[in-house]
Parts: structure tokens; C-alpha cells; sequence
């Protein structure tokens, strides 16, 4: 493909996914098929001879397309949004093009500083502590996501308590990390991925009214462990937690990690995005303790995924617990100490040009727009909300403070549960469900820069008729 021919294929693959975002609203969120349709549907190797871009588009309309689950489409509310936008697939095609591999600053020098400076920006937008600043001892890179942020938070938390002997020793004695029975399922996979064992996570009890961690029962487990020659290495608190949104009192959590010497990381992966508006930014209370934190723009602010930002408050230590030196990667930039190479912040070598996106979204959108879709998203789950509380047959489940509301039929959890499959099978929505102390709970999440009032009222009416049919049968 020569770049006369890639200009014109370019022209139809980005008429493509215009048309696409057009019509995604007028497809079924999910797919009706059953598993195996698209291994079906595709023949049983490649061609002989080369296709034109137009034949590889048609094959994407007839198979893969109708087969997808539609995550940009405005009726998706289910799991977290994952939304991107057109300036985040320009950037991406940007990236794409250049085919940088950044994982030295010597092998590409402006993948590298622009990515610093974006981390900065994104700092200064969530008005986050000082210390995670480049200009700092501190500094942000971009991880894949906050599944990798909580693996490399927690080997920089085991270097710190075993005072580098883990680098050397491995996993010499026992440690242990602390997340709240609503943590992410991530931190439990970055724990045993680290070596510390199927019983490497101590979850602490939560607030039932609000989900939330319990401080004193951080305290009383941590006491417990030292007590037992077990050592305290990492405290992940979140900030929006996935199954309802809780937020954990991160001062009181800091204040405890800070008595003890425990590294503080703070998960935000959803609900990070809030703090770009200054109403919403009392969920960050407390991040100054923080050693580490991370949220996702994949997520809720309109850049595609992955790209996961990465904030630690002393690159130094995290440097010195991820770096290794073959003699093939040395070069004057890095041994002159004056630059920096994300290799060393991570846990894969090689990375992506991932801050090209990040720099279209932010251009483009400006720090008001960002702020638009956050406040919308808020809205329209408030706007939700109403519904549901005002409606004698339902009841909200936990508190909504961003764009998630939680719900259920007062009738119990097997008419939720079927109200959902119903709800679902119509294909104009989607939402999913969870357990909060132990009742079954539907979801409603908001994100898509799509969704309107229509679309969320669209979903209130289906839950609604399905719920009239459903009791009264």
C-alpha cells in the first residue's frame, strides 16, 4: 500500500466509522447471535491474492458489525462507559501511522516529553497534589490500565517495605496489601502476580450505608498483621468503586498509612474523571497521602481505550524497584540522568505513542468541554434517579454521586434479575447487575457522549413497562 493508496483507503475506513457513529443508535446494543456465528461466517484461511479496502469493509458490515456488543451506542449503560471520540481515533491513527516505539527517551524523544507534559496537564485539570508533578520528585506516565497502575503500585510498595530486598531476595517473607470488599478484582491479580499468595489481600469490612471503607477496621487488620511478623506493604483506596461508586475516606485511610509507613494507592479508575469539575472534587479529599494514584480517560473522559494515567509521588523509588539495564538499551541520553525513560515505569518494554490521543482530546475539547461531558453525564443520572424514586415499585440501592445509579424492584431479587433480562433482551439498552450486601442490584451508567435525555428516559419507560408486565403476571 503505497501512500497515494492508503490516502484513499484512509478516506473509506474513516467514512466507515463516521457512518457507523451515525447509525449505532438504530442497532441492537447487543448481539442477537449465538457464540461461534463470526468463526462461521469467516472462511478457512486467507486469500491468495490481495482485496481491496472496499471488499475488507463490506465483510466488517456483514459480519462483524451486527455481531458486536456496541459500547459507543447512547443506550449502552452497562459496566463503566468505555467511550472514545473522533479526536481521540485521530490521535490514534496519528499513532498509528508514526509506528513510534517509546520505550527509551533516546528511541523517541517527542513520544516521551509529550506524554510528561500531558500527565501534567491532567494533573493540574484534577488539581492534584504538587508532588505528582515531572517538575517534582514525582511524575505521571500512561499504563495500559488500572489493572497494570495497581500491579506496578504494588511492586514499588514492596521495594519500599522490604527495603529492596524483594528485587533481590523475591518475596522473603510475608507481606500483605488491604482494599476494601468493594476493591477491584485487580488488585487481588496484582498481588499474586507480585508473590504474596492467595492470601496476599486482606479485605476490610465496608460502611453498609455507604459502601465505603471502614478506617477503624483498616487499622485493627494492619495491627493484627504486625502483630503476626506480617508486613504491611500496600493500601489501595478507591475513589469510585465498581460495583456502586463508593467513595473511600481516603484522609482517614492516609493518615493510618502514614502512621505505619504503608504505601497509600488510589484507585479512581471511573470516578477520576469527576474531579475535572471543581463541584465534584471533594471525592478527592485526602489524595495528598497518596503515593500513587491513577484514573481512566478511557473510561468516562472521551478518550479511547487504553490509556490509563499514572501518577507516583517519588519516581525515584519506582524507578529503582522496576529498572534493568541490558547493555543493548544503553545510550548517552539515559546515562547523562537528565531525561526519562517510561520502560522503567512499567512492566512491558516496548510502549505506544498512547499521549498522542490524549493531547487531540484535550485540544479539542478544552478544559470547558471536558467539563460539559462530565456535568451531563452527572445530570442525566440524577434525571434517573428521580424516576426511580419516585416510583413506589423501585428503590435506589446505594448512593449515586457521579454518573451510576444503582436500583431494584422492592418486589426482591428474582424479579430484578428478570426485569434486567427482560429490560436487555429488548436490545435498546443495556445494564448490568451487582450484589450490595448481598441484594441483587441493577445498574444504570452513564457516559456515552451520545446518550441524551431521550435515550435515559427511553430506558426508564422500557424498565417501567417491563416492570408492569412482570408483577403483574
Amino acid at each position: 500500500m503505497d501512500p497515494e493508496e492508503f490516502r484513499r483507503a484512509g478516506h473509506a475506513v474513516v467514512d466507515w466509522i463516521a457512518d457507523y457513529w451515525e447509525t449505532v443508535g438504530q442497532r441492537p446494543v447487543t448481539s442477537q447471535d449465538p457464540p461461534g456465528a463470526v468463526a462461521a461466517a469467516l472462511p478457512a484461511g486467507p486469500t491468495e491474492q490481495g482485496e481491496p479496502v472496499e471488499a475488507v469493509l463490506a465483510d466488517l458490515d456483514r459480519i462483524v458489525a451486527p455481531r458486536l456488543t456496541h459500547w459507543q451506542h447512547p443506550g449502552f449503560f452497562g459496566y463503566f462507559p468505555a467511550n472514545t471520540s473522533g479526536p481521540s481515533v485521530l490521535g490514534d491513527l496519528v499513532s498509528s501511522g508514526l509506528g513510534v516505539q517509546g520505550m527509551l527517551w533516546a528511541t523517541g524523544p517527542a513520544c516521551t516529553e509529550l506524554e510528561t507534559v500531558m500527565l501534567d496537564w491532567l494533573a493540574d485539570l484534577l488539581d492534584l497534589p504538587k508532588r505528582f508533578r515531572s517538575t517534582g520528585p514525582g511524575g505521571g506516565v500512561i499504563q495500559d490500565s488500572a489493572s497494570s497502575a495497581a500491579l506496578v503500585a504494588t511492586l514499588g510498595a514492596l521495594h519500599r517495605a522490604s527495603k529492596g530486598r524483594w528485587r533481590t531476595d523475591g518475596v522473603d517473607r510475608r507481606y500483605r496489601a488491604y482494599a476494601s470488599t468493594q476493591g477491584h478484582s485487580s488488585i487481588e491479580k496484582a498481588a499474586r502476580m507480585a508473590g504474596l499468595g492467595a492470601d496476599g489481600v486482606r479485605a476490610i469490612e465496608v460502611d453498609p450505608a455507604t459502601q465505603a471503607m471502614r478506617p477503624a477496621a483498616l487499622r485493627a487488620a494492619i495491627e493484627a498483621d504486625l502483630a503476626a511478623g506480617v508486613v504491611p506493604a500496600i493500601v489501595v483506596a478507591t475513589i469510585g468503586t465498581t460495583s456502586t461508586t463508593a467513595v473511600d475516606p481516603v484522609a482517614e485511610i492516609g493518615e493510618i498509612c502514614a502512621e505505619h509507613g504503608v504505601w497509600l494507592h488510589v484507585d479512581a479508575a471511573y470516578a477520576g474523571s469527576a474531579a475535572v469539575c471543581p463541584e465534584l472534587r471533594w471525592s478527592h479529599a485526602g489524595v495528598e497521602y497518596a503515593d500513587s494514584y491513577c484514573f481512566d480517560p478511557h473510561k468516562w473522559l472521551l478518550t479511547g481505550f487504553d490509556c490509563d494515567a499514572f501518577w507516583v509521588a517519588d519516581r525515584g523509588e519506582l524507578i529503582e524497584a522496576l529498572t534493568v539495564m541490558p547493555e543493548y538499551l544503553r545510550n548517552a541520553a539515559t546515562e547523562s540522568g537528565v531525561v526519562i525513560d517510561y520502560r522503567d515505569w512499567q512492566v512491558p518494554l516496548g510502549r505506544r505513542f498512547r499521549a498522542l490521543k490524549l493531547w487531540f482530546v484535550l485540544r479539542w475539547y478544552g478544559v470547558e468541554g471536558l467539563r460539559a461531558h462530565i456535568r451531563s453525564g452527572v445530570a442525566l443520572a440524577d434525571r434517573f434517579a428521580a424516576r426511580v424514586a419516585a416510583d413506589d415499585r423501585f428503590e435506589l440501592a446505594a448512593p449515586h454521586p457521579f454518573s451510576l445509579v444503582c436500583f431494584r424492584l422492592r418486589a426482591g431479587d428474582e424479579a430484578s434479575a428478570e426485569l434486567l433480562r427482560r429490560v436487555n433482551t429488548t436490545g435498546r439498552v443495556l445494564l448490568t447487575h451487582t450484589r450490595i450486601e448481598g441484594r441483587y442490584a441493577l445498574r444504570l451508567a452513564v457516559g456515552s457522549p451520545l446518550t441524551t435525555e431521550h435515550h435515559v428516559d427511553e430506558a426508564w419507560h422500557l424498565l417501567s413497562t417491563e416492570a408492569d408486565a412482570l408483577l403483574s403476571d
